[in-house]
C-alpha cells in the first residue's frame, strides 16, 4: 500500500519515497502549497471529495470554486463554496507561504491550526478549556471519538448509535471501528469495512423512523435507548452512546430526561458523544453538552456552509487528562490523523504522530471559519427572526403544493438553549403524483434535474422555461426502508447560515426585502419541481446515484 502526503489527493504526487527523503520533506510540503487552490480544496479527504473528471463536481454536486449562479438550499448535505470563503482560503495560503520563509512548514502550519482552534472557540462562545481535534470530515471525527472513548472508559466500548437510520453512511462502519471507505484522507488504501487496527468493536443501531406512522419519529425512542444501554452494561461492557442533534431530517433524540436517567443510573460507565455534525443547535445547548462531559461532533460544512469536508471533535477539559495518561495507542488511528490535528497541549500523544500537514483539510476549515464568523456577526435578533420567517414561509409553500408532502417535525424545540434553532432549518418532503409517492429512481432524477438547466427539456411558456433553466441544489435524497412496502425517498429544502448572512442589513426595510428574495427563490425551486414532475422531463437527466453518501 502506498501513502500519499496529506496535502495532496491520492495519486497527485509523482515523487518517489527516496526523492521525498532526499528533499528533506519540508521543502516538498512547501511545494504542495503552490498547487492550484481548487486542487488543494479538493485534496486531503476520502473519495467522496474527489471531483468528477467530466463535470468537476464532487459526490455532493459541489465544485471546488464559487458558483454564484447556483442557488443552494442543500446545507444538510453540502454547499458550494462562497466567494468570501474562497478568498479567505486564498489569503490564508499566501500568509502561510510567507511565514514559511522564516520557519519550517510544519511549525508554521501547527501554529496556524492552533490559532484556528482559538477562533472556532471564539465564534461558538466556548471556554478556552474546550479542546478541538480537527479532521477531514465528521466521519473521521467519529473514529477520533471512539479512540478517545476507549481511553476514557478504560476498555473497548460497544457503540450505541441513536438515529442510525438518519446519520452518515459511514457511521455503521466507524461505530464498529471499521474503515468507512477504500481510501483514508491520508492516501492509505484500505479495505472498506475492514477493522481499524486496535479500534474494532461492536455496535448497536437504534433507528428513529417509524414508517408505519407515515414517516414519523418512533414514540418509544427513549425506552429503546435505555434498553440498549442497560443490556450492554449487564453484559459487562462499557458504552459509547452516540446521540443525535440533529439528524438528516432535523430530529433530536433521546430526550434530556432520558440522558438524566442514564447519568443517574450508570455514572462513569457511559460516555456520550453528540452527533451535531449538522451544527443546527444553539450555542447555549452546545455549551450545556460540553458542561455535562459529553464529546461533540461538529462540521463547518453543513449548516454553516463551508466546503465539504471539515470535521471537528470538541472535548471537555476533563477528558483531555485521560488522553494525557494514554500509554497504548491503537495503531490504526495513525492512518486517520496527523500531529497537527491534536491540540498542542497533548504533547505525549502528538509526539507519536507524523508531522504531515493536511493542506486541504486546513483550507476547508479556513473557508468554514469565514462562514461561521460572518453568521455570528449578524445580530441574534435578526437571525432568529429570519429563521422564523423562512420556516413559516416554507411550511406554507410545501403545504400548498399538490406534489409535495411534508415530513412532520419530530420534536418541539422550545428550550431557551435552542436559541434561533427553536425553528426548523431542514424541511423534508416526499414527492407525489396523483396522491401517491413517486419511485426512488424518479426522486433521484428530480434531484439531479434541479441542478441542471432544463429549459430545453420543458415544453411550455417562456416563463416555464425560465423557471426550468435555474440551477439549484437541495439536500440529497434520503432513502427510507419500509418493512411491508417499497422504500421511499425524501428530499430536503435546507436553510443555511449563508442565507442569513447575505440577507442581513442594518437597513430594516432592505433586510426584509432580502428575506423576501430568499422566499421567492424557494418558491421558484418548488415550481421547478412541479414542472419536472408534470412534464416528465427528468427522463432526460443522465443516470447517476444521488442518494446521501
Amino acid at each position: 500500500m502506498r501513502r500519499e502526503p496529506f496535502g495532496m489527493s491520492a495519486g497527485a504526487s509523482r515523487l518517489s519515497a527516496s526523492e521525498r527523503a532526499s528533499d528533506g520533506g519540508s521543502r516538498y510540503r512547501l511545494r504542495d502549497l503552490f498547487t492550484p487552490l481548487d486542487t488543494l480544496l479538493a485534496s486531503g479527504g476520502d473519495p467522496r471529495l474527489a471531483l468528477d473528471p467530466n463535470d468537476r463536481v464532487n459526490a455532493y454536486g459541489c465544485a471546488a470554486s464559487p458558483e454564484p449562479e447556483l442557488w443552494n438550499f442543500a446545507s444538510a448535505t453540502a454547499s458550494t463554496i462562497s466567494q468570501m470563503a474562497y478568498d479567505r482560503a486564498a489569503l490564508a495560503r499566501e500568509e502561510l507561504m510567507h511565514k514559511c520563509l522564516f520557519d519550517e512548514v510544519e511549525i508554521a502550519f501547527d501554529a496556524r491550526c492552533e490559532d484556528m482552534r482559538e477562533e472556532l472557540r471564539g465564534h461558538l462562545a466556548l471556554s478556552s478549556r474546550i479542546d478541538v481535534v480537527f479532521s477531514p470530515s465528521g466521519t473521521d471525527s467519529q473514529l477520533h471519538a471512539l479512540f478517545v472513548a476507549r481511553a476514557v472508559l478504560g476498555a473497548a466500548p460497544v457503540t450505541i448509535v441513536v438515529g442510525a437510520d438518519q446519520t452518515g453512511s459511514g457511521t455503521p462502519h466507524t461505530a464498529r471501528g471499521h474503515h468507512f471507505s477504500t481510501m483514508t484522507a491520508g492516501g492509505m488504501a484500505v479495505r472498506k469495512d475492514g477493522a481499524v487496527t486496535g479500534l474494532a468493536g461492536d455496535s448497536i443501531a437504534v433507528p428513529l423512523i417509524d414508517m408505519a406512522a407515515g414517516i414519523a419519529m418512533r414514540t418509544d425512542a427513549d425506552a429503546a435507548v435505555l434498553h440498549a444501554v442497560e443490556t450492554s452494561l449487564a453484559q459487562g461492557r462499557r458504552v459509547l452512546l452516540q446521540i443525535m442533534d440533529s439528524s438528516k431530517l432535523g430530529w433530536r433524540a433521546p430526550s434530556e430526561a432520558c440522558l438524566d436517567e442514564i447519568a443517574r443510573r450508570w455514572p462513569r460507565k457511559v460516555q456520550i458523544v453528540v452527533d451535531a455534525c449538522q451544527a443546527r443547535l444553539g450555542r447555549r445547548r452546545l455549551r450545556a453538552y460540553l458542561d455535562r462531559g459529553y464529546m461533540v461532533l461538529i462540521t463547518g460544512s453543513k449548516f454553516f456552509g463551508g466546503p465539504a469536508f471539515s470535521g471537528a471533535l470538541l472535548l471537555p477539559k476533563g477528558l483531555s487528562r485521560s488522553i494525557g495518561r494514554m500509554s497504548r495507542i491503537a495503531p490504526g488511528i495513525f492512518d486517520y490523523a496527523g500531529r497537527c490535528d491534536w491540540p498542542v497541549a497533548w504533547t505525549m500523544l502528538r509526539s507519536r504522530f507524523e508531522r504531515r500537514p493536511n493542506f486541504g483539510q486546513w483550507l476547508r476549515w479556513e473557508a468554514a471559519l469565514a462562514e461561521i464568523g460572518s453568521y455570528y456577526a449578524v445580530p441574534g435578533a435578526f437571525r432568529a427572526r429570519m429563521l422564523a420567517e423562512l420556516a413559516a414561509g416554507i411550511d406554507s409553500m410545501i403545504a400548498l403544493s399538490p406534489s409535495l408532502r411534508a415530513i412532520p417535525t419530530a420534536i418541539d424545540k422550545s428550550s431557551a438553549d435552542d436559541e434561533e434553532f427553536v425553528q426548523a432549518t431542514i424541511f423534508p418532503f416526499t414527492l407525489l403524483r396523483g396522491g401517491k409517492p413517486v419511485s426512488l429512481a424518479e426522486t433521484s432524477a428530480v434531484h439531479r434535474a434541479l441542478a441542471c438547466d432544463m429549459a430545453e427539456e420543458i415544453s411550455g411558456s417562456a416563463a416555464d422555461r425560465q423557471v426550468a433553466a435555474q440551477r439549484c441544489l437541495v439536500g440529497q435524497p434520503v432513502r427510507l426502508e419500509r418493512q411491508d412496502g417499497a422504500p421511499q425517498a425524501v428530499l430536503r429544502l435546507c436553510v443555511g447560515a449563508r442565507l442569513v448572512t447575505e440577507a442581513w442589513s442594518p437597513d430594516t426595510m432592505q433586510a426584509q426585502r432580502n428575506v423576501q428574495h430568499v422566499l421567492d427563490r424557494i418558491a421558484h425551486v418548488l415550481v421547478k419541481i412541479e414542472l419536472l414532475l408534470d412534464r416528465g422531463a427528468v427522463a432526460a437527466v443522465p443516470t447517476k446515484s444521488a442518494f446521501e453518501v
